[in-house]
């Protein structure tokens, strides 16, 4: 069967694929575009998981697309409100005819005599390879394997008689009313999972190594309800997005400079929101955001345990038996069923493997060049969102980087736009080194590389972001831009001199 060819090929129908896509459609209706998704529905990270309680830990306004306004009073959606939302926006920008779902990609190999990309699929319905050409490829196929999440072995766990899962695969309808749950972890899913497990379970024990920092927040926009009544809704949006953002960034920030008095501030905000647990579970060992800051809409997670309905126990696991868990400390936890939320498995770009002439791309050897690209690789983008703020934000002004990419490359006749640093930026400082959760440290060894200065360096700042990605000048002299022409010569003089 003979290749498909598109301008522009995306990776991944999630938040981010959709998004960028729209961005694309939009600006450039010109350019033939395809979106290849491994699953056989869109949605992403919003359709894979299926765990009680499923839901955003960003509010909406400013996780969701600045083009398309999420009106709800809503802070933070549930998970199938979101997965209606991608699919509406794919619908509304005319997007459903350029999916194509059910391919598991495997290569991506760039020619430098045909100046383009050549994508090895593997058709999982039909078992067939499906092959693939393009001019350029945007990944957004985000950072962690959909086929399974981390899920570390524990001692003795065969002889335990009752059921043990993890969130990214649960079990559809599963029933756990009357029953027993532990829940192995503290992150956001675990946070998450607790409370609305609570209502029906026996009891719900959340057991953690290390506390996480959680905040009480409103799950109501009041401002916004209150400004609905005398300002159009659009304006009402935007203003929502913009107050949200700087008091993202404000907190942030405010956590970076005083790490000490956040610390204490939220260790207090959470011994507060539930007085009843003893302040050592509520006391983590490292500083705010270090790790993402865990949400509790109105504050559930502590009402849980302020109910009784759920506990929190801080030890490690010495091994399993029949009929639950046996600590460190001695203390035996009773599950019918045990929960481990201990986190994702990173993978880098879906697992796509990049070749250039058929050679492999090192990636922990290449800088990431504006978090957008990668350093000597020809036409190639990667939408990878923030770790500290809402992660489509930075898909957002990536996308629109990209569609002033393209717009540079037709004015000038370009076909080949490659990241180059000749000036030695190289570090060997991997991209996310500073955020500090496990599942980022397990996969330290797989991540590219930043520089010493931008635009090598992945700033996670949204507002520099947006300055350098939306208003500073495409062309900065770091992008090395070729046309078809001169792409040919120089991989012919590269062909003569290998073979002088």
């Amino acid at each position: 069967m003979s290749a498909e060819h598109y301008d522009i090929i995306i990776i991944g129908a999630g938040l981010s694929g959709v998004g960028t896509a729209c961005r694309i459609a939009q600006q450039h209706p010109d350019k033939s575009l395809a979106i290849l998704e491994r699953r056989d529905r869109m949605g992403g990270t919003w359709d894979l998981f299926r765990y009680p309680g499923i839901r955003s830990d960003s509010d909406m306004a400013s996780f969701g697309y600045n083009f398309k306004p999420w009106y709800s009073d809503t802070v933070l959606a549930k998970g199938p409100d979101i997965r209606h939302y991608v699919k509406e926006t794919a619908e509304e920008f005319g997007l459903y005819d350029k999916l194509k779902f059910g391919l598991k990609l495997d290569t991506a190999n760039w020619s430098s005599t045909d100046q383009r990309w050549t994508l090895s699929a593997l058709h999982e319905p039909s078992g067939k390879t499906r092959t693939f050409t393009c001019n350029f490829i945007v990944n957004c196929a985000g950072y962690y394997n959909f086929d399974h999440g981390y899920r570390p072995h524990f001692d003795g766990e065969e002889s335990f008689k009752g059921e043990i899962l993890h969130p990214q695969q649960w079990p559809e309808n599963l029933e756990y009313t009357g029953k027993k749950v532990v829940v192995i972890g503290s992150g956001a899913t675990a946070i998450t999972v607790v409370p609305a497990m609570a209502d029906k379970a026996a009891k719900v024990t959340m057991l953690q190594r290390s506390p996480s920092y959680i905040m009480a927040m409103p799950d109501t926009d009041k401002i916004s309800m209150f400004l609905g009544k005398i300002l159009p809704k659009r304006w009402v949006f935007l203003l929502a997005r913009k107050r949200n953002i700087l008091i993202q960034r404000a907190l942030y920030l405010a956590c970076q400079r005083w790490p000490e008095r956040a610390r204490k501030l939220l260790i207090n905000h959470m011994h507060k929101q539930a007085p009843n647990v003893d302040i050592r579970h509520f006391t983590p060992d490292y500083m705010p955001w270090d790790q993402r800051l865990c949400a509790a809409p109105d504050g559930d997670f502590f009402e849980s345990l302020k109910s009784g309905k759920a506990e929190m126990v801080t030890d490690h696991i010495e091994r399993f038996d029949e009929t639950g868990i046996v600590l460190k400390s001695g203390e035996h936890l009773d599950a019918d069923i045990i929960v481990a939320a201990t986190g994702l498995d990173v993978q880098l770009m879906g697992g796509l493997k990049l070749e250039m002439d058929g050679v492999p791309v090192p990636l922990t050897q290449k800088l990431s060049y504006k978090s957008i690209m990668i350093q000597d690789v020809p036409n190639y983008g990667w939408i990878f969102g923030y770790t500290n703020a809402p992660w489509t934000l930075k898909c957002d002004i990536g996308g629109q980087y990209l569609c002033r990419l393209f717009e540079h490359m037709d004015e000038h006749g370009f076909t080949v736009a490659t990241a180059v640093d000749e000036h030695n930026s190289w570090t060997d400082t991997g991209v996310l080194d500073n955020f500090a959760p496990g599942y980022i440290r397990r996969a330290a060894d797989r991540m590219p590389r930043q520089g010493k200065a931008p635009p090598w360096q992945v700033t996670m700042h949204y507002g520099k972001d947006k300055k350098m990605l939306v208003e500073d000048p495409v062309d900065d002299g770091v992008l090395v831009f070729q046309t078809g022409s001169e792409a040919a010569a120089k991989t012919d003089s590269d062909q003569w001199a290998a073979t002088a």
